[in-house]
């Protein structure tokens, strides 16, 4: 039925890296996402999806000297208007609010190996979520969104010259609503 609030569960993988004037030439992470949902319907094509969902950002980077991985745990809570263009496929579109809860750097190379955790980055993000997605009529879906961080990565009392780095994140993922 339409009419009810569906819940569902979904996960998926993550191309992570970060934007900025200030952030240099960096690789995407790769890491995961995942989580649960409730979408609920207002008529037939209109709905509002919250989720709540584990995200790995950050981004990689590679020279000479070897390999630094900077990753970015969060706990992301978008909220997301749903407009079915036709049946089973909507466009999806809202404001996101994230939570850090894992910060660490990582090297290997030349010089050796560390890991250490880190305290940069700021512990509260805002962003904003646009993507598709196809349900089949066994509550099967798939998903690819774009996620961008608005709220600056880090602030100048953490990080000299206040650089200007946002997240940047590809998600394509597959869920289930029961």
């Amino acid at each position: 039925d339409s009419d009810l609030i569906q819940l569902g569960v979904k996960g998926g993988v993550n191309f992570a890296s970060m934007t900025g004037d200030d952030i240099g030439d960096v690789n995407s992470r790769t890491s995961f996402h995942a989580g649960l949902l409730a979408e609920i319907p207002y008529s037939e094509r209109f709905s509002l999806q919250g989720e709540v969902l584990y995200s790995g950002q950050g981004f990689e980077v590679e020279n000479t000297l070897g390999k630094g991985e900077y990753n970015l745990d969060y706990i992301q809570i978008p909220i997301l208007a749903k407009y079915y263009l036709v049946q089973g496929l909507s466009v999806q579109v809202g404001p996101q609010i994230g939570f850090l809860i894992n910060e660490e750097a990582k090297y290997s190379g030349s010089l050796g190996s560390a890991e250490t955790e880190s305290d940069f980055a700021n512990d509260f993000e805002f962003g904003v979520v646009g993507g598709l997605e196809y349900k089949l009529d066994s509550g099967i879906f798939l998903q690819g969104r774009y996620v961008y961080g608005i709220s600056k990565l880090f602030d100048d009392s953490q990080v000299a010259g206040d650089p200007s780095v946002h997240n940047s994140v590809f998600q394509l993922g597959v869920g289930y609503m029961f």
